[in-house]
C-alpha cells in the first residue's frame, strides 16, 4: 500500500502543479496555489518558515518523501521510467532495469555548492538569481509547463472557443499564446536533460545535479524512518538493487545509500522475501549486525553539516536584506529601449526581485493582461518584466503577487496596487501627434490616475496645438498611456514602431 499511496499523491501533486501553469481562469490558482509555496527552495527565498519546517520535519521523519511526492520534476522523471518500462525495455529484462552506482559525492557537492553561492550573491545581483534558477527543480518545471504545455493548451482553448463561438457560444474566450524563444530553448534542453537521464539512469538526475536532492539527502540519512534490509530473510536475488530507481541498494553488501533514497518503496513491492521493510532506524541494522563505520559515515556526516551550514547561511544573508474603449491595433507595436525595466508592483524594485527570483513563469501565465513577459537580457534571464505593446498593468489587478512562491512578488491589495509607483512616463515630443499639430489626448483620456494633461503648447494660440504633460507625482508607471497610443500601430508616424509616450522603470518602488 505505501507505494501505491506515493504513486496516488505523486500524480495528485503532478496534476495540480501543472494546471497552476495551464490555468486561465484562475480556479486552479486559487484553491491549490499553496503547492507551489511549498516548494523546498521556493519557501526557502520567501521566509516561508511553516513550509520549510514543515519540509525538515518530513524529511527527517520519513526521508525523501518530498522529492517522489511533492516536486514535481521529480515525478515527472518518475512517469518516464514508468513509460520506459512499459515500451523501451523488452518484457524479459525489465526486471533487470538498474544496478548500484557510485555516489557522486565531489559532483553533488560541487554543483550544491555553485548552487549556494549563486543564491548568496542573488541577494547582491540579479544575475546570479537568475542563473541559479536553472538547477532549481521546480522552476525548470516552470519553464517547461509555461513554454512547451501551456501554449498547445492554449491552441486548443483557442480551437474550441472558436468552435463553440461559431455555434453561438462564447464560454471560451481565445487567449494569446505567448512563447519567448530563449526561454523556450532553456526549457526544451533542460526537458530533453532530464527525460534522457531518467529514460537512461532512473533518479540520476535528482542524485548527481539536483541541489534540492543533495540538501534533503543528506538530510535524510538521519530520517527515523526508511527502507532496511533484513540480512536474515534476503536470499541475495538482489531483485531490490536491479529495480531501484534511484540506484542506491548494494544488493551484494546488503546496504543502501539513504542520501540517495527517494523512499519510492519500489524495493518494498518487489522483495518476494519480505527482506526490505519501511520502519523506524535504529542504530542496528534489522539482522542484528552494527554497520561499518567508515569514510562513507564520515563524507555523510561532513556533507549534512557542509549542506545545513550553506542553507542556514543563505537564510541568514536572507534576513538581513529586507474593457476600457481602446483603439483597435492596426500593426504590431514594438516595445521601446528601456533605460531602466518595468518590474511588477509587489516586487519592492529590481534588486528584491532579482534576488529571489527563480524565473519559474508562474507569474507569467498568471497575468490576465499578458504584460509580464520574460526577460532576454544576461543579467535578469528569464525574470518577469513589463511590456505594454499588447495590454497594460491594470490597477485593480493583483495576480502575480497572490501566486509568487518565492517572495520576489510581495502580496498587495489593490489600494496599495493602485498607489505604487513602478515607473514615470515619458513624452517624446517629436513622435506626439498633439504636440505636431493635430489633436489626440488618448494618453491623457485613458489614464486611470490622472497623472496626463494635455496644455497649450503655445501660450498665445491655446485652442490651436495642445501637448501632454506628465505629472510625475500621480503617475504610478501601469503603462495605459503607452498601450493606448496610437503611434507605432496605425501607421501615423511612419518612421516609428513604438508609442510616442512610454513608460521608464525605477529601481526601488514607492507608494505615492
Amino acid at each position: 500500500m505505501l507505494k501505491k499511496i506515493r504513486i496516488a499523491a505523486g500524480c495528485l501533486s503532478l496534476l495540480a502543479v501543472t494546471l497552476l501553469f495551464l490555468d486561465l481562469s484562475g480556479i486552479a490558482r486559487h484553491y491549490w496555489g499553496w503547492m507551489a509555496k511549498i516548494q523546498f527552495i521556493p519557501a526557502l527565498l520567501s521566509m516561508n518558515i511553516l513550509a520549510i519546517l514543515f519540509l525538515i520535519a518530513l524529511t527527517l521523519l520519513l526521508g525523501r518523501v518530498y522529492c517522489s511526492v511533492i516536486c514535481p520534476l521529480g515525478i515527472y522523471q518518475d512517469v518516464i521510467i514508468r513509460l520506459r518500462s512499459w515500451f523501451g525495455v523488452p518484457r524479459k529484462k525489465q526486471k533487470n532495469r538498474f544496478g548500484f552506482s557510485p555516489a557522486w559525492r565531489r559532483v553533488r557537492l560541487t554543483v550544491l555548492t555553485c548552487f549556494a553561492v549563486l543564491l548568496i550573491l542573488g541577494l547582491i545581483t540579479a544575475t546570479a538569481a537568475a542563473f541559479a534558477g536553472l538547477l532549481e527543480p521546480y522552476s525548470a518545471y516552470g519553464r517547461i509547463a509555461s513554454q512547451i504545455f501551456a501554449p498547445g493548451y492554449d491552441w486548443l482553448n483557442n480551437c474550441l472557443a472558436g468552435w463553440s463561438a461559431a455555434e453561438g457560444n462564447y464560454m471560451l474566450t481565445p487567449v494569446s499564446i505567448i512563447i519567448t524563444v530563449p526561454v523556450l530553448v532553456v526549457a526544451v534542453i533542460t526537458l530533453a536533460v532530464v527525460t534522457a537521464m531518467a529514460w537512461r539512469g532512473g533518479r540520476d538526475y535528482c542524485n548527481i545535479i539536483c541541489p534540492v536532492g543533495t540538501i534533503l539527502g543528506y538530510m535524510s540519512r538521519y530520517a527515523l524512518m526508511r527502507p532496511m534490509i533484513d540480512t536474515s530473510r534476503c536470499n541475495g536475488c538482489r531483485k531490490c538493487e536491479r529495480n531501484c530507481k534511484a540506484r542506491c541498494i548494494n544488493g551484494k553488501e546488503h546496504k543502501i545509500d539513504h542520501t540517495r533514497c527517494v523512499a519510492c518503496m519500489d524495493c518494498i513491492d518487489n522483495c518476494s522475501t519480505g527482506a526490505i521493510r519501511y520502519t523506524w532506524r535504529r542504530g542496528r541494522s534489522l539482522s542484528g549486525a552494527r554497520p561499518a563505520a567508515g569514510k562513507v559515515d564520515d563524507a555523510g556526516r561532513r556533507a549534512f553539516l557542509l549542506t545545513g551550514g550553506m542553507v542556514a547561511g543563505a537564510m541568514a544573508v536572507k534576513a538581513s536584506t529586507e474593457g476600457d474603449g481602446v483603439l483597435a491595433a492596426i500593426r504590431q507595436k514594438k516595445a521601446p529601449l528601456r533605460k531602466t525595466p518595468i518590474v511588477p508592483p509587489g516586487s519592492k524594485g529590481l534588486l528584491h526581485l532579482g534576488s529571489h527570483c527563480t524565473a519559474c513563469q508562474l507569474c507569467v501565465r498568471a497575468c490576465p493582461e499578458g504584460v509580464l513577459r520574460p526577460s532576454t537580457g544576461l543579467d535578469t534571464f528569464m525574470q518577469p518584466r513589463l511590456e505594454f505593446t499588447d495590454a497594460y498593468c491594470r490597477p485593480e489587478c493583483t495576480a502575480c503577487s497572490q501566486v509568487c512562491p518565492a517572495g520576489a512578488i510581495l502580496p498587495l491589495d489593490t489600494a496599495l496596487k493602485s498607489s505604487t509607483k513602478i515607473g514615470r512616463a515619458v513624452v517624446d515630443l517629436d513622435l506626439c501627434i498633439s504636440a505636431n499639430g493635430q489633436f489626440c489626448g488618448n494618453c491623457s483620456r485613458q489614464c486611470p490616475s490622472g497623472a496626463i494633461s494635455m496644455v497649450p503648447a503655445d501660450p498665445e494660440q491655446p485652442e490651436r496645438k495642445l501637448m501632454p504633460v506628465v505629472n510625475d507625482e500621480l503617475c504610478i508607471g501601469c503603462g495605459a498611456c503607452e498601450y493606448n497610443c496610437p503611434v507605432g500601430t496605425a501607421g501615423i508616424i511612419k518612421s516609428s514602431d513604438h508609442s510616442a509616450i512610454h513608460v521608464e522603470g525605477i529601481e526601488i518602488h514607492r507608494e505615492l
